[in-house]
Formats: structure tokens, sequence, C-alpha cells
């Protein structure tokens, strides 16, 4: 009979330090992937919907040129000499000039630690 109280009482310790190492996961998973991804999306967005006219970009297929026309969810821009416009979406929007230069910095005062 004393082996069965054992048993349940340890069991009943196992379900906590279960419980325990799922929330620690989830914090680990939280902070490490989760948490970077939405300030990353934020950054982001922040940036598409700061476009101006004359700000140099690149789209998610690679193409570059300077934005010409901006309006609620497309923008124009020009590529090159032969001054092509090509109208897109703000979503396909990936870098501009402004950003790339940030980031660049950024990694260079890292660098400099």
């Amino acid at each position: 009979m004393n082996l069965f109280l054992t048993a349940d009482v340890s069991a009943a310790s196992g379900g906590g330090s279960m419980i325990l190492m799922l929330v620690l996961m989830f914090a680990i998973f939280y902070f490490f992937i989760i948490r970077p991804e939405n300030k990353k999306k934020k950054k982001t967005e922040e940036m598409r919907s700061s476009l101006s006219i004359g700000d140099e970009i690149t789209t998610i297929g690679g193409l570059t040129g300077k934005i010409v026309q901006v309006t609620e969810d497309t923008i124009t821009f020009e590529t090159g000499e032969d001054r092509v416009r090509i109208q897109a979406k703000k979503w396909s929007i990936s870098t501009t000039a402004k950003m790339e230069a940030a980031e660049a910095e950024a990694r260079s005062k890292k660098g400099k630690k």
C-alpha cells in the first residue's frame, strides 16, 4: 500500500516539472523566434508606410529604382537611364537605400565594439 502512495507523489511532482518545462520552452520560442520576427515585420511596415517620392527602393524581385509617385497601396518607380516606369504594390518593396545604409551603420558599430 505504501508503494502506491509514493508513486502518486512522484507523479504529481513530475507533472509540475512538465508544466514548468513547457512554460520555459514557450518563453525560449517567444524571445528567440516570435519576438524578433514581430519586430522585423513592424519595422518593414513602418518603412513601407513612410515611402516618399525620390526614395531609392529595391523590390522583392530585385528591381531597383527611384519612386516618382506614391498612392495608398501602390508606388510607381523609374528604373535606370531609360526612365522606364513600373507600378508595384507597396507590399512588394523589400528595402530602401536609407534602410540599407542604417543597417550597414549598425553592423559597423557592432564590429567596432
